[in-house]
């Protein structure tokens, strides 16, 4: 599958502090790719550096498959962004917010329209922007990011502080956009939303990646040995995830109703808890 961005040795400091420290990652055409850690690990200067916003110390970075140095404007057309800055004019409304850009980039209005209905906002089109709620201006600055279907759309925290509604209407925004070809890097600290969005994620640490993988396959390859079994009875029991442990299960279990049995599979968060000895939050 072709490389889409790619980073490789990039490390970055910020008056001789290390923010990253020899960073490499790739992420291929067609993925969600999560970018995972808490506040302070690195996220946001990665999205920085890949929209060049900052310049590396040391390492090179790809993007379409060219030095992000030499990256022409017509490529950087290819890509949306989101991040915590991603300001509105507040005394214009919803609609005149997305025409600033769109005439920016040559989008017509009809455009618009399409993307005002994608994130539930086309009957709130002639709403001021300051009239509307934290849920509903970070839809919009989604719609103002995928106006122009970008190939290659970056997200930092999209859903940082919403509301569980509006969380699941970003997330299946998201999914949408990505079934028609926008590849997305995605920084969050939201373990949760990693795992059911994201085709890979990378943990990041004090500025470097101490895993990456598949989310089912880091779960299970921290995944403990053991199997638990509840019984209708109330009771647990717990085997070694083998031969011997299921043997073991059945003469344990007698007579007594099986309700549930399942291996033990950390989730992301404890993945990351294992790895780093730090919580998310």
């Amino acid at each position: 599958m072709e490389k889409l961005l790619e980073m490789e040795g990039v490390s970055l400091s910020f008056d001789k502090k290390p923010a990253l420290a020899d960073l490499s990652f790739q992420v291929k055409r067609g993925e969600v790719f999560g970018f995972l850690g808490p506040s302070g690990a690195g996220k946001t200067t990665t999205i920085k550096l890949l929209t060049r916003q900052l310049r590396a110390d040391a390492g090179f970075i790809q993007v379409f498959g060219e030095d992000i140095g030499a990256l022409s404007q017509s490529a950087f057309d290819r890509i949306g962004v989101l991040t915590d800055n991603s300001g509105l004019y507040e005394r214009l409304s919803v609609f005149e917010n997305l025409k600033v850009f769109a005439d920016l980039k040559g989008i017509p209005s009809s455009a618009i329209y399409e993307v005002l209905e994608r994130v539930g906002l086309k009957d709130d089109s002639k709403k001021s922007c300051k009239t509307l709620s934290k849920g509903m201006k970070q839809r919009l600055i989604l719609a103002r990011a995928v106006l122009h279907k970008p190939e290659l759309l970056f997200l930092d925290e999209p859903t940082a502080a919403l509301d569980p509604a509006t969380t699941q209407e970003i997330h299946r925004l998201l999914r949408d956009l990505n079934r028609e070809g926008t590849t997305i890097f995605l920084t969050t600290h939201n373990m949760e939303e990693a795992d059911k969005l994201c085709h890979w994620v990378a943990f990041l640490h004090h500025g470097h990646i101490v895993e990456g993988g598949p989310p089912q396959e880091l779960k299970l390859k921290y995944a403990k040995e053991q199997i638990v079994a509840r019984t209708a009875e109330g009771r647990t029991i717990t085997v070694e995830k083998s031969a011997a442990g299921l043997s073991d299960l059945l003469t344990q279990l007698g007579q007594e109703k099986l309700l549930t049995l399942h291996s033990s599979e950390p989730n992301l968060e404890e993945i990351f808890l294992h790895l780093t000895g730090r919580e998310l939050s």
